[in-house]
């Protein structure tokens, strides 16, 4: 093998769950240290370390850019500051939304500043870095209680689901709910029919043109490579629509900020990415991934684990 058989097709940089906000320390509702103001440092430091890397594609950011407790009179200079430190990257970077880029703004705002594109605030898309891959976003608060006007379809069809099936009245509760039906509390969403039609008609697409497909999301996919109380409401569904094809690989995701990692019982790898938010000082969180023909190798720092994605 020559040294062009080692040599990654691309690479790119990965982050999850900023959570930025100018606010003391806090901590999750389990107990667990949230360092609110430490997570810029995580951002900067890995915009350097990126830049110096030298040879990343892109960037992907898991979403949560700024924290759900972040005064709201702040909120868009917050993510204005958050999306300038993205920019000292020496290329493009990718954005999608997370359940606390909603509670800060609303998708009419968010979406422009975050320079996802589509229109009607669609926020899923696909881009191909080259020939031989496809990136696809997933938009996983499309159905959701937050983010949208109160009386639009998609907030009208997630209070439903979330009436149906969390009896408690504080509906962010998963308290009482057994196993995967933990999944039904309100900072978690799902993907609507229309965002459904068009994974499939992406990945039907990606498979005639002979790519190979990362999907990320903010929610993760699989109830093996997370939190039961964390997962995307309607993963079943993503998931049967994904296994019908031979071309994705990979699931990357953030919001669940312990980090995971699971292969499914179609051999689709699912990475759940820990969290910059919870890096005490000092410590951090993010890295790249090199992408081959038939694998991917996770390259992490500090507390993101180094994972290699065999296919």
């Amino acid at each position: 093998m020559g040294s062009a058989a080692r040599q990654p097709l691309f690479s790119f940089g990965v982050i999850a769950d900023v959570q930025y906000a100018d606010i003391p320390d806090g901590r999750s509702f389990l107990g667990v240290p949230r360092y609110y103001r430490n997570s810029i440092l995580v951002l900067q430091r890995a915009v350097e370390t990126w830049n110096q890397h030298g040879n990343l594609k892109f960037v992907i950011n898991m979403g949560d850019i700024v924290d759900g407790f972040c005064p709201k009179d702040q909120s868009l200079a917050a993510t204005k500051k958050l999306v300038h430190e993205f920019e000292k990257f020496n290329g493009p970077v990718y954005h999608m939304i997370g359940n606390h880029c909603l509670y800060n703004l609303p998708r009419e705002e968010l979406l422009p500043l975050l320079k996802i594109p589509g229109c009607d605030g669609i926020a899923y898309y696909d881009f191909s870095p080259t020939p031989e891959y496809r990136i696809v976003v997933l938009d996983g608060y499309d159905i959701s209680a937050v983010g949208w006007p109160q009386d639009h379809p998609n907030t009208i069809a997630a209070l439903k689901i979330l009436e149906e099936k969390n009896p408690n009245s504080e509906k962010n509760s998963p308290a009482g709910l057994e196993d995967v039906e933990r999944r039904f509390v309100k900072y978690n969403g799902g993907v609507g029919e229309k965002q459904l039609q068009w994974l499939d008609s992406v990945l039907q697409d990606a498979t005639n043109s002979n790519q190979r497909v990362i999907v990320c999301g903010h929610v993760p996919m699989s109830p093996g490579v997370a939190s039961k109380a964390a997962l995307l409401w309607n993963f079943d569904e993503v998931m049967n629509i994904i296994h019908k094809y031979d071309s994705v690989k990979v699931c990357l995701s953030g919001h669940d900020h312990k980090g995971g990692y699971f292969v499914d019982s179609h051999g689709v790898h699912h990475r759940s990415l820990e969290a910059a938010l919870e890096c005490p000082p000092g410590t951090y969180s993010f890295g790249y991934i090199d992408v081959y023909e038939n694998k991917l190798s996770l390259v992490g720092t500090d507390r993101m684990k180094s994972t290699d994605f065999e296919s």
